[in-house]
């Protein structure tokens, strides 16, 4: 049966630590994922809710993007899934006696696992200016203070329109269309932090700012290399698809400063001989850096150019620009400082290359381990040079693949949530709504804190998400919030941002994945892409939380007509009564979309969706500036280290998806009962004098000379790559400057942050 939340916060001062697994899934996912279900669900409901998750005529999971097969088993999901799904579909409340319990400050001293175990979110509620407590409010209201803070404004753009990846495209397509109708291109999403530098580098090299493959180009693969990602934790379903790969003959190499679990063994509880045995995955674990991937494959391109025959001369010929240039620089790649920079022997990069050479079809996935570093953009130019050098562009079972995190976060993207908007994109918007959107390019996440800092921005609004707890130097981000006039929040669960307010705040209670959207034209369903651009219905079947809930296309259509009113020549209340209308317009403005209720429906002969165009995948065209795929020739960077120093990544446990925490333990890494621990090599750890137990405050050092200190971690004696060091975020993120970012992409760099070791206070 459902349990009770927890009435305190749990003391996490004496973390348990045992050795790190050697196997994903198996056995203990399964029971993990049941007894958490059992706690938020109840067993009758956990049954009824599973069973349809990532199903056809069911709903899409609302943790990662990753896509499902076209046979799907009956339990399509994986436990970090289910840990989603039995947060949402909770049947714990928070309800307005909640809030009169707990005023704003005790809230702000609670942890993000206390405020999310709460329960769903029932009732409008509201801080007024100087109050204590959040009170309940009529949505009527609610729109009413929107609409007052908006229209005080002196400009539009002192406005902030925040995405997170949960909101289905419908939403985001209506919630940029608001924003930029009201006057601002400020719509910084939380791709911002996240895949910004894969867009960044794809954009300009490959001409779209995606993935070019599909699940069938991974099982036809010779070779996949996974550079910068941990799929057991953060996409587990991964696994299954790596396992299909291996079993048709493809080999894996691991590129990653961390052993992990999933990438070593996977225990498939979907059969027998998965549950008892499992499979190995990965054929070669080259344990790099951090920081050091552009080094690595810019040797693996120089060698490749040395081999006889190893270059698709005929492809480079008919469809690549800029090859003179990038062999100039490939050919002065020198063994040394590759070996510096990426702490690997000669002998694993040279095994490396012979499974380079053995593959006719090579995929490339890559996650944050790749994006967050000041030079990820050169990093991930130099992947697709990789991948340009061979021909693996554009034919099955090779191509580009970074796998993307929350489960509609490149929905929201091509929907048009972008700082940075196409012309052809507003053009379009221009010519079906018949008002001209804002040129000028808007806030991204760095910048939005910025112009909240400086008082250029005042009204926050954000759709999902927990944008305190995600956000870089969080000291700087939670004051810059305090800032604001007014911040608001479309949420289902109760997070940190709720209790980092503006002068006055609101919390807008919204239905979930899981839950039925029943509008006044019938029952409603949304759709979602997934991060190898298929597009799919989803469809809750659950009795929302509270009757006093509304979808999040309902939200920005009565804000939108409470904010333009009858200036507005858009049809907003149709909008909100009929999803398909708003599915017809998406039709008119974003190429790819034709036909798309037909589509999506499965009337026009595509059951389960239908995958998006992508021109370097489908017909080897390249939509860049020069129409054809560029090879780049960047000087290799990679970060250098003071004495007595560590480079930290910031990275999720086990029991985390992004920000929500759904417990305490890292199963894989041997962690229980607290997340306050940093992983440390034991060699660094005997350098720096730190034994294994103790407790140390972690302090980043940045030009800014500014000390940002992390305090009382746990040491762990780890095998990771020395001179790294890891601990898990949000935890970390005050570590993390907020002009520490990516070149072009602007990305924070919370791979790759500068730190010292300081016995603690508390050891």
């Amino acid at each position: 049966m459902a349990t009770k939340p927890p009435t305190g916060d749990p003391v996490q001062d004496a973390p348990q630590v045992d050795a790190p697994l050697r196997a994903a899934a198996g056995l203990p996912a399964v029971a993990h994922s049941l007894k958490i279900a059992q706690q938020q669900m109840g067993v009758r409901r956990t049954a009824l809710t599973l069973l349809r998750v990532n199903q056809k005529d069911g709903f899409d999971c609302p943790g990662c993007a990753w896509p499902e097969p076209e046979h799907r088993h009956k339990a399509e999901f994986c436990e970090n899934g289910a840990k989603a799904v039995a947060e949402e579909a909770t049947l714990r409340r928070v309800t307005p006696d909640f809030f009169a319990a707990h005023p704003v400050a005790d809230l702000a001293t609670r942890s993000g696992y206390w405020l999310g175990q709460q329960g769903r979110l029932t009732h409008p509620m509201y801080l007024a200016d100087g109050a204590e407590r959040y009170e309940p409010v009529s949505w009527e209201r609610a729109f009413d203070i929107i609409a007052e803070e908006l229209t005080a404004l002196a400009s539009p753009d002192e406005a902030v329109f925040y995405t997170s990846g949960r909101t289905s495209n419908e939403a985001a397509f209506l919630y940029q269309l608001f924003a930029r109708e009201f006057g601002t291109n400020n719509l910084p999403d939380c791709s911002n932090m996240c895949h910004e530098s894969s867009g960044s580098a794809l954009t300009e090299t490959i001409g779209i700012g995606k993935g070019s493959v599909s699940l069938e180009d991974l099982y036809k693969s010779d070779l996949i290399i996974v550079a910068g990602q941990n799929p057991g934790t953060n996409h587990p379903r991964m696994l299954s698809a790596l396992e299909k790969a291996k079993a048709n003959g493809a080999k894996i190499i691991t590129i990653n400063p961390l052993p992990e679990a999933g990438l070593e063994r996977f225990k498939n509880p979907q059969t027998p001989q998965g549950m008892l045995k499992g499979a190995t995955l990965t054929d070669l674990f080259l344990q790099i850096r951090l920081g050091g991937d552009q080094a690595l494959f810019r040797l693996l391109n120089k060698l490749i150019l040395e081999t006889e025959g190893a270059v698709d001369d005929a492809f480079i010929a008919e469809h690549t620009h800029g090859y003179e240039e990038f062999t100039e620089a490939a050919r002065a790649a020198d063994w040394d400082a590759t070996l510096t920079a990426t702490g690997l022997e000669r002998a694993e990069i040279e095994e490396a290359l012979a499974l380079v050479l053995a593959s006719e079809r090579t995929v490339v996935c890559w996650a944050m381990g790749l994006t967050q570093h000041k030079h990820s953009v050169p990093t991930i130019r130099e992947v697709v040079n990789f991948l340009l050098l061979r021909g693996n562009i554009g034919r099955p079972g090779a191509g580009v693949c970074p796998v993307r995190g929350h489960s509609n976060v490149q929905g929201d993207r091509t929907m048009g949530v972008f700082e940075r908007p196409a012309p052809a994109f507003l053009d379009a918007l221009e010519k079906e709504f018949g008002f001209a959107p804002p040129r000028e390019h808007g806030f991204d996440v760095v910048r939005a804190i910025e112009a909240l800092r400086d008082g250029a921005a005042k009204v926050f609004f954000a759709m999902g998400g927990n944008f305190v707890a995600a956000s870089p130097d969080t000291d700087v981000t939670e004051a810059a919030m305090r800032r604001a006039a007014l911040t608001v929040h479309v949420s289902t669960k109760l997070n940190r941002s709720h209790a980092v307010t503006g002068a006055r705040a609101l919390i807008l209670p919204t239905l979930g994945r899981t839950e039925r959207d029943l509008q006044s034209s019938g029952e409603q369903f949304v759709t979602v892409e997934d991060s190898m651009s298929m597009v799919h219905a989803s469809r809750g079947r659950l009795a929302p939380a509270s009757k006093h809930l509304l979808s999040e296309p309902a939200i920005v259509a009565r804000l939108a007509r409470r904010v333009l009113g009858d200036a507005s020549r858009t049809p907003w209340e149709e909008f909100e009564k009929d999803y398909a209308t708003v599915r017809d317009r998406i039709a008119k403005v974003i190429p790819g979309f034709e036909d798309f209720n037909a589509r999506v429906t499965g009337s026009a002969g595509h059951p389960g969706g239908f995958t998006l165009p992508h021109g370097p995948r489908d017909e080897r065209r390249f939509p860049t500036a020069t129409g054809k795929a560029n090879f780049t020739a960047a000087p290799v960077e990679y970060p250098k280290l003071p004495e007595g120093r560590l480079l930290l990544q910031t990275l999720r446990s086990h029991d985390q998806y992004n920000t929500t925490i759904y417990g305490l333990d890292d199963r894989y890494r041997g962690i229980r009962n607290g997340r306050r621990v940093v992983l440390v090599s034991p060699h660094d750890a005997q350098g720096l004098g730190l034994a294994d137990g103790s407790y140390v405050d972690l302090v980043s050092e940045w030009t800014d000379g500014v000390e940002r200190r992390a305090p009382g971690f746990r040491v762990v004696h780890y095998p990771t790559a020395r001179g790294c060091a890891a601990a898990y975020y949000p935890e970390t993120n005050v570590l993390i400057p907020l002009d520490s970012t990516a070149d072009t992409s602007n990305t924070p760099t919370s791979k790759s942050v500068v730190v010292r070791l300081e016995q603690s206070a508390t050891d």
